[in-house]
């Protein structure tokens, strides 16, 4: 579990719905497979809306069965994330390429499947 540190500060460029969210984050779920896809990468960065480390972070795509779907961009990697209706980001993949990740995102059965396995 990561402790989260200035929850209530204002994040600059938040999308609202991570807005709205972020005083309620309780822990944080990383996936083996993210950790494969960017084993040295400090999940704090995006939790704590470290802006300076990203292209973008907290881009809402979309919301799944209630979940909301976030997505970072670091140059040229896209991490993937979701907040559950637990209000816990799950870190779920990393892709190195824009087509890969549009195709992961379309699989909206899957993503329910990893959101419900933590």
């Amino acid at each position: 579990m990561v402790a989260l540190q200035n929850k209530t500060e204002r994040c600059i460029n938040c999308h609202p719905y991570f807005e709205q969210l972020r005083p309620v984050i309780k822990g944080v779920v990383v996936f083996k497979h993210f950790l494969k896809d960017a084993p040295d990468f400090n999940v704090n960065l995006i939790t704590d809306c470290k802006h300076e480390h990203f292209t973008r972070l907290h881009k809402f795509e979309e919301t799944i069965d209630g979940n909301h779907i976030f997505r970072a961009i670091k140059g040229k990697k896209h991490l993937v994330y979701a907040i559950d209706k637990n209000h816990r980001p799950i870190f779920l993949r990393v892709f190195g390429n824009f087509k890969d990740y549009k195709k992961f995102l379309m699989n909206k059965k899957m993503i329910l499947g990893m959101i419900g396995q933590p």
